[in-house]
């Protein structure tokens, strides 16, 4: 049974991509200058529907990606197989299957990291980057983890991640829909640590359903997640550490391309963590050619707040045009 949200989306191709010796299974639609959508955790191509829509409606071919360990991409057993360097391949390999030289890249959570590291490792293939929710921030001399645990303990949601299994045995106590609903409906600013003995997901809350999201959307990612399981997706914070020591060499290095950073006022650490850095000049020497929206709403805000973000997506792609 078609979705109401897949009926507004209209016609879609899919595409498998052999790249970087896996699999890449890609949404495309619409003509134009390319933009390439990269989705979160725990987040599939669809979670930009809205999106697709308004870009498409607006003269853009957009090119909705699962990530690697993600939907109908493959999923490398290995964390080791999730690092920035890893993503980026993948991504390079999309662009050079679709004979793309450079293009728009819109990236939230994960996919706003994949974003910055494209941006980073590749600037020559970005015409300009949005990222929702994350900003870049300078290279840490210690850790990743280290940097979290020290911050915010060993029980916060990145830590309890870090060991393989983990995080999927405790997921297993409920159904793929509650875990989904604990994770997309998050109401609050304040960074996921659970009491000393307490599993993250049995610490966090079901929240009722906003009017944001139905709960045909939420099935959709539930059907396909209880299908590939979430490993795929906790590998990439298994990854931070191995990344941060092989970015070793872009020390310091700045973001060259135009940026845009959209973020919600009640995400997730936004008070306790990312606002200071956002406001601070540290980001502005980072990435020299950034503007910063600062929008009403928590960490799903391309769902959440659909019309006003891809309204500041696509202020940004006329303003490059």
């Amino acid at each position: 049974m078609e979705m109401e949200w897949m009926k507004k989306m209209g016609e879609i191709t899919h595409h498998t991509i052999k790249t970087n010796g896996i699999s890449i299974h890609v949404a495309e639609k619409g003509q134009g200058p390319v933009v390439l959508l990269l989705h979160g955790f725990p987040e599939l191509w669809f979670s930009w529907h809205h999106q697709i829509t308004h870009l498409t409606n607006q003269g853009y071919r957009v090119l909705a990606l699962d990530l690697r360990g993600y939907g109908d991409s493959d999923s490398p057993p290995s964390p080791s197989s999730y690092t920035f360097f890893h993503i980026v391949g993948d991504l390079i390999g999309v662009l050079d299957h679709f004979n793309q030289q450079q293009v728009f890249v819109v990236g939230h959570d994960w996919g706003a990291h994949a974003a910055w590291h494209l941006s980073l490792f590749r600037p020559d293939r970005v015409k300009g980057i949005v990222a929702l929710g994350i900003p870049l921030f300078p290279r840490s001399p210690i850790s990743p983890t280290q940097l979290f645990t020290k911050s915010f303990g060993d029980n916060l949601y990145i830590s309890q991640f870090q060991e393989s299994g983990r995080a999927e045995r405790a997921f297993a106590k409920y159904d793929c829909l509650t875990v989904i609903k604990k994770f997309l409906l998050i109401n609050h600013g304040d960074v996921p640590v659970a009491p000393p003995g307490i599993e993250i997901i049995d610490h966090m809350e079901t929240p009722s359903l906003p009017p944001w999201i139905t709960e045909d959307e939420l099935q959709a990612y539930a059907d396909k997640f209880q299908e590939t399981g979430f490993t795929g997706g906790l590998n990439y914070y298994r990854a931070m550490d191995l990344t941060w020591e092989l970015e070793a060499p872009w020390q310091g290095a700045k973001i060259k391309v135009p940026s845009k950073l959209i973020i919600g006022d009640e995400d997730i650490g936004f008070e306790s963590w990312t606002k200071e850095f956002v406001e601070s000049d540290v980001m502005k020497e980072l990435i020299p050619d950034i503007e910063v929206v600062m929008i009403k709403g928590h960490h799903f805000i391309h769902q959440e707040k659909p019309q006003q973000v891809s309204d500041h997506i696509l202020s940004f792609l006329h303003k490059l045009a």
